[in-house]
């Protein structure tokens, strides 16, 4: 059995700012915006949390180059600092990374604040640090509470509300599950969301003590429905989920296919004279980028 390769260094490492090199590049007024003097803020009242990621050093230019963490690098040099801690990455993964991302996700956020925490750091000064009230920063602490591992493995790369966490923690660990999948296959991770699939789930799918809210001008046999109709689409998602791959690898050899035929001058002229409708529907088929953009998705 073969060992699990890492991504990065486990230790981190003290770098000279003057040799990281940025990959990108912010204008003037990104420096004017409140997530900008929230990490100013955070760095000169509790230090730098969470590492800078680079590259190992090239070894003809003996530098480092920044592979997340460029805000961070503007306030350690505003504030003139003359060091940083990085992780290293393992392998040159600038094609990889993910810095797409110029917003931290919540769960990411939370293990960053519960570290803070942990090193010592009150929360009235961490809440002053990042200019938020200290009972919504009680609230960001405390906020994975109740929820299973499963799920929040789930949140990692999203973004929702605290109050999401309210809503799912009533239920059980594998209905927990089943309304995460739900709301981000249907990219909606919100608390209107949860609190709809709240309503329709079952008593028994709910942590004892707790009871599904009620909706106005709903009966008890309309709910009785939705939670039939809420489990059938689960059923439908996980057929659908299980032969998605291999749907969309046949579709994709599918249009290949059509586009060679279609490469055929006779054919071409036999489907123009006789059936100039299908002929078409094949080369707009053809001519789809993606599976996406067939179905209308931007």
């Amino acid at each position: 059995m073969t060992g699990v390769i890492l991504g990065f260094v486990p230790e981190p490492i003290v770098v000279a700012i003057d040799d990281i090199l940025p990959t990108r590049k912010f204008p003037s007024s990104a420096l004017q915006t409140r997530k900008f003097r929230q990490i100013v803020s955070s760095i000169s009242e509790v230090g730098l949390i969470e590492p800078l990621s680079v590259t190992a050093r090239d070894e003809q230019t003996q530098r480092y180059t920044l592979l997340d963490g460029h805000l961070r690098l503007l306030a350690l040099r505003e504030l003139g600092h003359a060091d940083a801690a990085c992780l290293v990455a393992t392998d040159d993964e600038a094609y990889t990374y993910n810095n797409r991302v110029n917003r931290l996700a919540t769960v990411q956020e939370h293990y960053m604040i519960r570290k803070a925490i942990d090193r010592g750091v009150a929360p009235i000064r961490l809440a002053k640090a990042l200019g938020v009230d200290v009972n919504h920063l009680i609230t960001r602490i405390t906020m994975l509470d109740g929820l299973c591992p499963e799920a929040i493995s789930m949140l990692k790369d999203q973004q929702f509300s605290p109050s999401l966490s309210k809503v799912l923690r009533k239920m059980k660990p594998t209905r927990q599950v089943e309304c995460v999948e739900l709301m981000v296959a249907a990219n909606c991770v919100t608390a209107s969301y949860a609190n709809a699939l709240l309503v329709a789930t079952p008593a028994s799918a709910l942590v004892e003590g707790k009871k599904s809210p009620r909706v106005a001008g709903m009966t008890q046999e309309q709910l009785a429905k939705m939670e039939r109709e809420m489990s059938n689409l689960q059923a439908q998602y996980k057929l659908v989920e299980q032969t998605y791959g291999q749907d969309v690898l046949n579709l994709v050899l599918a249009r290949g296919y059509l586009g060679k035929l279609l490469e055929n001058g006779a054919i071409t002229k036999y489907l123009g004279e006789h059936y100039p409708e299908l002929l078409r529907e094949l080369e707009a088929i053809v001519e789809v980028e993606s599976i996406d953009q067939k179905i209308g998705i931007d």
